[in-house]
């Protein structure tokens, strides 16, 4: 049992884990390893807690057979009861949760009696500034995106200049409790002649207004990029904590979430041809929902049937499938699929294009597609298939709105002009599966369903493409 105990077995185990989540973060990039990809990675984790319990320094194991029954349980039923639709509000959660659990680390750690040094101090101040703000803003995000809450932008007026206040307050509570830690009151230095757990925690209620703070602007279309930056930033927290409480395994744990999910935050800022400072401040969401030139969308909705539909798909020889947050609401990547294979059996070219910012979390359609197993070949890239747009037979959107908004390259007045969308409104035909004609989650209307090539296929997305598939088999 000493040999567990002993640093070397711990350092080595630490390191054996760290490869665990390397490889594992690299699998994940793929939609075929990502499955193993996950796995290794869970296996890492187990690895390096596992380890950290068999330390002499833990507390009372009841506690942590405790918390660990309960973790397990709140673990199974997400992953068995939460739908794919709420998955991008779960993520959130699971962010929120993780700066709070850094938070709490860095608090106990230098409430401890035991003396800390500069350097964990540092982290200590660091650790309370990010976590803080993780769990504020997370729990923002959280409401949003399930809608108790409006999704719009809530941008204040003078928002910039208070949030550069409070930001200069937290760096100065930071820096005070860095400075005056240990010190005494003859001797303190700084503008607040304050205990440090006073100071603590008065930076502690600045952190979480800075996290409502800076999540309330971000809305509508951009919240798959606030995801990204809440998953990088929880990331962050966590690495911090590692060097507060000199944990190897913790802080390369947290530098990878926090580089990965940074990364993933530029892939979405690009896609949607934005700077991070616009997302964070532009308040993209915020319109009306009258983007179009003129002030009015000119054109007439033109319904069609299923069985309508489906006379023009059986002479298509091109399919391209657009998926959006619509898909995920009804439930529809299994019929899909199966109306994908059905086409491609009549003889039709069938591919799917999936936008970065599509539904409400990074890779949300990716993962609905291979929940349905969809084949990962026939997944493609709007720069994929945008230049062969004009020799597509059909595109079928499922639920898409912004990602496939003519407005982003013609109208210069539009919230989102710039905007690289699929450009489906050049194909011979386009049908639109939608419940309404209501705008999407930016709040700006579409007029690609006033098109003259565009037909509305209106109803529930699952129940329409079950009709489409009914069609072919009989």
């Amino acid at each position: 049992m000493l040999f567990f105990q002993s640093p070397i077995f711990i350092n080595l185990s630490y390191i054996f884990a760290s490869i665990l989540f390397i490889f594992g973060l690299k699998m994940l990039s793929s939609p075929e390893t990502a499955q193993r990809g996950n796995i290794i990675s869970a296996l890492g984790m187990l690895l390096a807690i596992l380890v950290t319990l068999t330390q002499k320094n833990i507390i009372s194991y009841e506690y942590l057979l405790i918390a660990l029954v309960l973790g397990i349980a709140v673990g199974i039923m997400a992953s068995s009861f939460v739908k794919m639709t709420s998955m991008p509000e779960l993520v959130a959660l699971f962010n929120g949760f993780g700066g709070m659990a850094s938070l709490l680390v860095g608090v106990a750690e230098y409430i401890n009696p035991s003396n800390v040094n500069l350097i964990q101090l540092i982290a200590i101040s660091f650790t309370v500034l990010i976590g803080g703000i993780t769990f504020s803003g997370s729990l923002l995000a959280f409401g949003k995106l399930s809608e108790i809450i409006s999704g719009k932008p809530l941008i204040l007026y003078g928002q910039k200049i208070i949030l550069s206040v409070f930001i200069i307050i937290g760096i100065s509570l930071a820096l005070d409790l860095i400075i005056n830690t240990g010190v005494t009151d003859a001797e303190k230095f700084g503008f607040l002649n304050l205990s440090g757990p006073t100071v603590l925690y008065i930076l502690i209620a600045v952190t979480l207004i800075l996290g409502i703070l800076l999540t309330a602007p971000i809305g509508g279309a951009d919240m798959p990029v606030v995801i990204a930056l809440l998953n990088s930033y929880s990331g962050l927290a966590a690495s911090s904590a590692g060097f507060v409480i000199n944990n190897n395994v913790l802080i390369v744990a947290g530098a990878l979430v926090g580089a990965s999910g940074l990364i993933l935050t530029n892939i979405m800022c690009k896609a949607m041809n934005r700077s991070l400072t616009n997302v964070l401040f532009g308040g993209f969401g915020s319109a009306s929902g009258d983007s179009s030139k003129g002030g009015q969308i000119q054109g007439e909705v033109k319904p069609i049937s299923a069985e309508d539909a489906y006379l023009i798909l059986e002479a298509a020889n091109s399919v391209l499938v657009v998926p959006g947050y619509g898909m995920a609401v009804s439930q529809a990547q299994h019929v899909v699929r199966e109306l994908g294979e059905l086409l491609e059996e009549n003889g039709c070219e069938v591919k799917y294009a999936i936008h970065p910012v599509a539904g409400r979390m990074p890779g949300h359609m990716n993962v609905l597609l291979a929940e349905a197993n969809v084949s990962y070949d026939l997944l493609a890239e709007p720069d994929d298939v945008n230049p062969l747009m004009d020799t597509t037979d059909v595109c079928i959107v499922i639920g898409a709105n912004d990602v496939v908004n003519p407005d982003a390259r013609e109208n210069e007045s539009s919230p989102i002009f710039g905007m690289p969308v699929i450009e489906v409104d050049r194909a011979k035909t386009v049908f639109v599966l939608k419940r309404s004609m209501a705008a999407g989650f930016a709040g700006i209307d579409n007029p690609l369903f006033l098109k003259e090539n565009t037909r509305m296929l209106f109803g529930d997305a699952k129940e329409s493409i079950s009709t489409l598939v009914s069609e072919f088999k009989s």
